[in-house]
């Protein structure tokens, strides 16, 4: 009878847990990111950002992965944008608020205790007792009370249990979007830079060009001043430079809106711009690049992460709404006291107290418990399918990426060659008008491709930096390797703690 009544009570306190338990996905079943396994290592060419990068397979990745590219502008324009940005502080916040709704959770686990005490002052009068109206009325009394009343909802069927694993996922959902905020945050900080000094070098190399289209003007005009040359001559060659001259402007409208985006960034509004900027020439090219290997990318990214919670969760509400369908068992109990005077409140005789247990089933609701279920039910389904869904776009972006890296650098030597042949060509054809065997149009012609050499080189430099980002970000951004949370991500058990810390 003993073990039988200890098993009971066990089962009482402490319940089983209806519904399925969540498992994590098992990781794709691959070796690597592409049908041709780990890239080789890129070609190389003779300009600032054309070395030659290799990929290290299996290396982990740097908490500051930024500090890379060695520039002290891109790691400071870091640091003010995760110090100032309202989006850092809103997802600290809502994890905050996470993790708070988790306790208040826990606390459907211990009884609920309530205190209560009163005083009354009142007169019956004689109809409550029966008697006449006309008789005289009873004589006025104080009535004391104070007691205690406690109930205790047995979560028998792990309910509540499940509802606080649910409201856990929900606060790793919070912290895996605090980790993605982080990231696409410095990401996009450095890519903002990035692209801030590939424009400047843009509007600086369309100037160079500006410049000695304007000085092979005015030797075209003096040559057709001394009738060395022909009128139309001299307007074709206003007309390619007023055409450079035109590339100009949308350049420039172009760096000012990458300024204020990147202000934006760092938290700061576009009048608060100091003119702080990056140039290609002070980045440096990472040789080595880490390339995690597949099966620790679903626990990298902090968007497979927060898939992964999402479905935690919607997997815990099942075992909520399959807890709800069946009986809920309720334990109260109170003790009070009642006196006419408060010196007597604790006296013997004054005491009352009674114990109470209740047993509750829906018998019929329509289907509404049923229903719920069915819905949690597909709601998990649901949440399997889109974590499948991020696992193959987050596949798919680090394959996009290292591909990305390769073409850069073939690009980037592809463009250097046609630079350097444009450039031959224009000094070329200029002494070849000079000596009247070609004529003007060829000159132009030249000139024009230099300057789109020109510019496409800039860009093909630009794009290994920012692709070379775009690989760390699609590798998760080692968060792992550092401390991302502040006190404004946790519970305020005792504000003074961390208004000391």
């Amino acid at each position: 009878m003993k073990i039988a009544a200890a098993g009971v009570s066990l089962l009482v306190l402490h319940g089983c847990m209806v519904g399925p338990d969540s498992v994590p996905p098992q990781a794709p079943l691959v070796n690597s990111y592409g049908p041709e396994g780990t890239p080789k290592p890129t070609t190389s060419a003779d300009v600032h950002g054309g070395g030659t990068q290799v990929f290290r397979p299996g290396r982990d990745l740097p908490g500051d992965w930024w500090k890379v590219f060695r520039n002290k502008q891109i790691d400071a324009f870091v640091q003010e944008a995760i110090a100032n940005h309202p989006d850092i502080a809103s997802a600290q916040a809502a994890l905050r608020a996470a993790r708070e709704n988790v306790l208040a959770e826990q606390g459907s686990l211990f009884p609920q205790v309530s205190a209560n005490g009163s005083v009354t002052r009142e007169q019956a009068a004689p109809a409550t007792s029966g008697l006449p109206s006309s008789t005289s009325g009873y004589s006025p009394y104080t009535l004391y009370n104070s007691g205690v009343s406690v109930s205790y909802a047995l979560d028998v069927w792990g309910g509540t249990r499940r509802q606080v694993e649910a409201l856990q996922a929900q606060a790793d959902y919070q912290q895996y979007q605090l980790e993605a905020t982080y990231l696409s945050l410095t990401a996009n900080v450095v890519t903002a830079a990035i692209t801030d000094a590939s424009l400047r070098a843009q509007i600086d190399a369309t100037n160079d060009i500006i410049k000695s289209e304007q000085e092979q003007l005015t030797l075209i005009q003096r040559q057709f001043e001394l009738g060395a040359v022909a009128q139309s001559d001299v307007l074709s060659q206003q007309s390619n430079l007023a055409q450079t001259q035109a590339t100009l402007p949308p350049l420039q409208k172009q760096l000012a809106q990458q300024r204020n985006q990147l202000m934006a960034y760092l938290g700061r509004l576009p009048s608060e711009d100091r003119g702080e900027h990056v140039t290609l020439s002070s980045l440096t090219l990472p040789r080595d690049l880490p390339v995690s290997v597949p099966s620790a990318l679903v626990r990298q990214r902090p968007d497979i992460a927060s898939a992964e919670a999402s479905l935690h969760k919607a997997t815990a509400t099942v075992g909520v709404n399959v807890a709800n369908m069946l009986p809920q068992v309720t334990l109260s109990g109170s003790y009070a006291r009642n006196s006419l005077t408060a010196g007597s409140l604790f006296s013997p005789g004054n005491a009352a107290w009674s114990v109470a247990s209740s047993v509750s089933q829906t018998v019929f609701d329509g289907g509404t418990l049923f229903h719920d279920k069915e819905a949690a039910i597909a709601s998990r389904d649901q949440a399997f399918a889109t974590y499948k869904s991020t696992v193959i776009t987050a596949f798919k972006d680090v394959a996009d990426s290292l591909r990305a890296i390769e073409a850069d650098a073939s690009t980037l030597k592809a463009q250097l060659a046609y630079e350097r042949a444009a450039q031959d060509s224009v000094k070329i054809s200029r002494t070849q008008y000079l000596a009247g065997a070609v004529t003007y149009p060829s000159v132009l012609t030249a000139e024009q491709n230099y300057q789109q050499a020109v510019i496409a080189r800039v860009k093909a430099q630009a794009s290994r930096f920012s692709d070379t980002a775009a690989l760390f970000q699609a590798l998760g951004g080692g968060w792992w390797n550092r401390v991302d949370q502040t006190a404004q991500a946790f519970p305020r058990t005792d504000a003074g703690y961390f208004q000391d810390h």
